[in-house]
């Protein structure tokens, strides 16, 4: 039997997370170790459990992003930072820190599940809607001169999985990729899993980063 994953909430509402709490306890795979309005419950949480994936509100991240980034590099624990919509811009701070993941508190449970099962298995998960303003932050760094052209990764990679990974970046689900390149999605999903492994990334947000950070892509 799959050993159940061992989760820690720590939220300011208590409502919030008494239906975390609830959606994730009608669900085996889960144990809620501990929950709190407060970070400090860690420092008993974790000397009592092996702790698999902490669930941590966006304002209690700001407010420890040092103990946070401490508790990732000595702990083999999972982050996941839950904000609100119009919360999206700290997502950068939060990738900085190391965070596994960064959620909206508005998602569905079912995606907001598998999100939690995706971090533990050792996948990064950012929502979707939160990506873009990744993106624009990763647009800052790069050189002022906005008529160099980008480098198409040609020598590593074939043309059409270039196009696919312009598109992904534009954010273009898997089956608007077929619609655009006129292709089934069953073949987009084998470029894109052939993509995923030869850049060494395990999602679309690794392989998006990856791209822009090489100048791969066109903004």
């Amino acid at each position: 039997m799959e050993e159940s994953i061992k989760v820690v909430i720590i939220d300011r509402y208590h409502l919030f997370r008494e239906g975390v709490k609830l959606i994730l306890e009608t669900n085996s795979s889960f144990d809620i170790i501990a929950e709190s309005d407060k970070y400090d419950v860690l420092e008993q949480a974790s000397s009592l459990f092996n702790l698999d994936v902490l669930l941590l509100d966006i304002n209690i991240f700001m407010e420890n992003m040092k103990d946070v980034k401490q508790l990732i590099e000595e702990h083999d624990m999972k982050v996941i930072v839950l904000a609100d919509k119009g919360e999206e811009s700290f997502v950068t701070e939060a990738i900085k820190v190391g965070v596994h993941g960064f959620l909206f508190k508005e998602m569905d449970k079912n995606s907001f599940i598998h999100a939690i099962r995706s971090v533990k298995s050792g996948e990064m998960y950012i929502h979707p809607e939160a990506t873009r303003s990744l993106i624009e932050e990763y647009q800052k760094l790069l050189d002022g001169d906005t008529e160099e052209e980008f480098k198409r990764p040609r020598h590593l990679y074939t043309k059409r999985e270039c196009e696919i990974l312009q598109l992904l970046t534009d954010g273009q689900s898997n089956r608007k990729i077929s619609e655009t390149l006129g292709i089934s999605e069953k073949t987009v999903k084998n470029h894109v899993s052939s993509l995923f492994k030869k850049m060494q990334v395990n999602d679309r947000t690794q392989a998006v980063v990856k791209a822009i950070r090489n100048d791969w892509v066109q903004l």
